[in-house]
């Protein structure tokens, strides 16, 4: 029945000319979500029939650019992303071909800013995170060059160490997460910037400082994480559900008097959490085997619910409303709306 189910899937793509058929799923994308994505392709191989997937942590920006390079056979079935497809990439993924695309929305997450256990314990606001980031920082009336070498120089309750910051590389979508969920807001209320036309404003609120003090990390979490061992006064970006996983060895700082935890988070009290996605290219759904089947197992309770395995590895499940709206999104393979 395989084979015959196969044969049918070589002719109709050889037809269609979108795809032609491969026997496991490709799956790129974000590196927050590559754990989960992982779990369930693993658990898939194991109970399913079909191979288990190859999955690959490329980042949000670079697997949304593999995912819409086209809809051959050598391109991607599924990205995963820790934040919205942008109408940019929905434009490019068009251009190329792929116009027929379901989104997922499988979770939250929290960004979290971590040190290792050893190092100083942080109690941060949203502003102070800016005000050591930025490029730029208002003063007296107007910008001017970060001037902010230590934390307790942005405020006295903070720890007299040197701020080293470690963030994911604008390739992660957790970047544009923090740009928009840290950056954007605090660096808005101060009138310097409010004063700025929005290009520029944007600018002054998202462009890092150059001076050492923030070093991009265009790897995974893992790297991030030997980083701040081997220097235990930097500060590293990373997610909850990394967090949840390596407890043992960093922790989180407050953000705006809140602690990062599964209910700060799913309630939406903690003011750095944002969804996390899955895109399926539809095209393909009918033409690699184990699609449908791979969707089904990520959406079953058994994995998303919130006693579910992908619990385990830190994911904040959706409200039980949304869980069945997005399983039903899934099933039918409803079309992109932006």
């Amino acid at each position: 029945m395989f084979r015959k189910t196969l044969a049918v899937a070589l002719m109709a793509a050889s037809m269609s000319g979108v795809a032609e058929a491969r026997d496991q799923i490709r799956i790129v994308g974000s590196s927050t979500v590559y754990p989960f994505a992982t779990a369930v392709a693993e658990q898939f191989g194991k109970t399913s029939g079909f191979k288990t997937p190859v999955v690959e942590s490329t980042g949000t920006g670079g697997g949304m650019k593999l995912f819409c390079a086209g809809a051959d056979e050598n391109t991607p079935d599924i990205v995963n992303a820790s934040r919205r497809i942008e109408p940019s990439e929905v434009a490019a993924c068009a251009a190329n071909g792929v116009k027929d695309i379901t989104e997922v929305v499988i979770g939250y997450d929290g960004i979290v800013i971590a040190n290792v256990k050893s190092g100083p314990t942080f109690a941060l606001t949203r502003a102070q995170i800016y005000k050591a980031a930025a490029k730029v920082v208002p003063a007296d009336g107007k910008l001017v060059p970060n001037p902010y070498k230590k934390w307790n120089q942005i405020d006295p309750s903070l720890p007299n160490e040197d701020i080293i910051l470690y963030v994911p590389a604008p390739n992660h979508g957790t970047r544009d997460a923090f740009n928009e969920l840290v950056m954007d807001p605090s660096c808005a209320t101060f009138p310097e910037i409010k004063a700025l036309e929005k290009p520029a404003a944007k600018a002054a609120c998202e462009t890092a400082r150059e001076d050492g003090a923030f070093i991009d990390v265009t790897e995974n979490y893992t790297v991030t994480l030997q980083k701040m061992v081997s220097q235990p006064q930097a500060v590293g970006i990373t997610t909850f559900s990394y967090l949840d996983q390596n407890g043992d060895k960093i922790k989180a700082a407050t953000i705006d008097g809140i602690v990062p935890t599964y209910d700060n988070i799913a309630s939406g009290k903690y003011p750095i959490s944002r969804p996390l996605f899955f895109y399926v290219k539809k095209a393909h759904v009918d033409v690699i085997p184990g699609i449908k089947q791979y969707i089904a197992e990520f959406t079953s309770e058994k994995a998303w619910g919130k006693n579910g395995y992908l619990a385990e590895k830190g994911l904040i499940a959706l409200p039980d409303a949304e869980r069945k709206t997005q399983a039903a999104n899934a099933k039918a393979l409803d079309e992109l709306k932006l």
